[in-house]
């Protein structure tokens, strides 16, 4: 198994850890729910790192990476939704969650259409990953005078999420009319 592969698969061994340590009725948990997210975190940096760096790419790692990624996220807000109940916050959740499961149900299906290029990432994805990141380390953390940063990284995340997701369907508008008006093959 490649190095890439192990670092993915640690970043999913650490969703028990980072959940654990997030409920125990401790004063330091959220903070240290905060580091175990941020080196997953840094492991999904790494992974991706070295499989380039060492010509480490996997089919397995293709499927593994983005898998460990969705599942930290998901839980890091579900988590975050129980820490924080304001409606909006819990909107914000909706959004980047939602975005998740309809984009990677589009890179799917533009795959067994041979388009996955057509649906890949993009720099506005990048930076949306880097705020929610921030957003989540910061409001894991829970430290109140920092509070205000997580929240408008948290806003800033989902709305950049909203803006991706309108490109993603943009970029494959075509084929989904196509196969809207029965031009696909499956008809």
């Amino acid at each position: 198994m490649t190095l890439a592969n192990q670092l993915t698969l640690i970043r999913i061994a650490l969703i028990p850890l980072f959940v654990l340590v997030f409920f125990l009725p401790f004063q330091w948990a959220h903070f240290v729910s905060a580091l175990i997210f941020s080196a997953a975190a840094i492991t999904d940096w790494a992974d991706g790192y070295v499989a380039r760096k060492f010509n480490q790419s996997t089919k397995l790692g293709a499927f593994l990476d983005p898998v460990a990624d969705k599942l930290m996220v998901v839980i890091a807000l579900v988590l975050l939704v129980t820490l924080h109940t304001a409606a909006w916050f819990a909107v914000c959740a909706i959004v980047i969650v939602g975005r998740e499961i309809v984009i990677s149900a589009l890179r799917e299906w533009m795959a067994e259409l041979g388009q996955r290029a057509s649906v890949a990432v993009s720099y506005i994805g990048k930076v949306k990953t880097t705020l929610q990141m921030i957003a989540i380390i910061v409001l894991l953390a829970d430290i109140p005078v920092l509070r205000w940063v997580g929240f408008i990284a948290m806003v800033a995340a989902a709305a950049l999420t909203l803006w991706s997701m309108l490109l993603y369907l943009k970029a494959a508008k075509p084929f989904l009319l196509a196969d809207m008006n029965g031009q696909s093959d499956e008809g």
